[in-house]
């Protein structure tokens, strides 16, 4: 039977009805409120987490081959109660936790907790002897907190915009050098071991010069090269006789056609380390050649 284009047209338009009322119920339902299968779109799923602020750096420092040196930092926190905090230990850094070796727990007790760590701990937890952990070398510590309500907190699950912005003052880790006292004299022939402004090359044998004041070397003899180069000034290095800590002040060391100046590459001119109770000369510099910035360039020494 044919249809007139009346009736026709009348089934077309019920036919569009329904589909567009089938579309709006399910389109009403897939957006209640019960239905959303994401938890964190509701605040009242959320809970507060809590991490660790840094109160003070008490001592960054070890003493080489003493057991009993310590370093140690105070601490405070933000957010949920804290029961304790667990301090693991790597050499170097590496924030994957399967690399930590556990030191010890620690009680929380609000503002101004000590974590402190020895050298023997750090040995023991890395299953060397303290005698091991050379000058020069540093290790990180990770801090995992654990609540009153026995929740976990460190740098794995707290993210990386609150681990490493510094305006959350957090302190999820933090990190101290092996360092040992500068003895003089340490003067006399080294061999090169890096040389980044290639004045040297691995191997080659060095002067480097005592004084002229106590606790400073002069390096005049190593950069500028007298083959290639003539010295302005006297490139000095101070030492701290605690710690070894070597600072490099503003010099314009040499003359190789055009100028060349020096600096420490750190905050306050510091460069690194002179270890006279290891033999090593480890400085980090940042150089300009005929006024223009070459970037950071390391110098390594060893006595021989």
């Amino acid at each position: 039977m044919l249809l007139s284009a009346a009736v026709y047209k009348k089934i077309k338009m019920k036919k569009i009805s329904l589909i567009l009322s089938l579309f709006v119920l399910l389109f009403a339902s897939s957006c209640k409120k019960t239905d959303n299968p994401n938890p964190l779109s509701d605040v009242s799923n959320l809970s507060v987490g809590s991490y660790l602020t840094l109160v003070e750096n008490v001592n960054l420092n070890f003493e080489y081959d003493n057991p009993a040196s310590a370093v140690s930092v105070k601490v405070d926190k933000y957010g949920a109660d804290i029961s304790k905090v667990v301090v693991y230990v790597v050499e170097g850094a590496n924030s994957d936790p399967a690399s930590w070796r556990q030191i010890k727990e620690v009680n929380f007790a609000g503002a101004g907790t000590v974590l402190s760590v020895t050298s023997q701990e750090v040995a023991t937890a890395l299953s060397v002897t303290v005698s091991e952990l050379s000058a020069g070398n540093f290790y990180t510590f990770y801090n995992k907190i654990i609540t009153t309500d026995g929740r976990t907190f460190d740098i794995t699950n707290a993210g990386n915009a609150l681990a490493t912005n510094s305006n959350y003052n957090a302190c999820f880790q933090w990190a101290a050098y092996i360092t040992c006292p500068f003895t003089a004299p340490v003067g006399g022939n080294y061999e090169v071991v890096q040389d980044d402004w290639v004045d040297w090359y691995p191997g080659d044998i060095v002067n480097v010069i005592d004084g002229p004041a106590a606790n400073q070397i002069d390096l005049s003899d190593v950069w500028p090269n007298a083959a290639i180069g003539s010295i302005v000034d006297h490139l000095v290095v101070n030492i701290d006789p605690a710690t070894g800590t070597a600072t490099v002040p503003f010099v314009t060391f040499g003359d190789y056609g055009a100028l060349a100046t020096a600096q420490g590459a750190f905050d306050n001119d510091v460069a690194g380390y002179v270890f006279s109770c290891t033999g090593f000369v480890t400085l980090t510099m940042k150089l300009t050649y005929n006024g223009v910035a070459q970037g950071n360039f390391k110098l390594v020494l060893r006595k021989v």
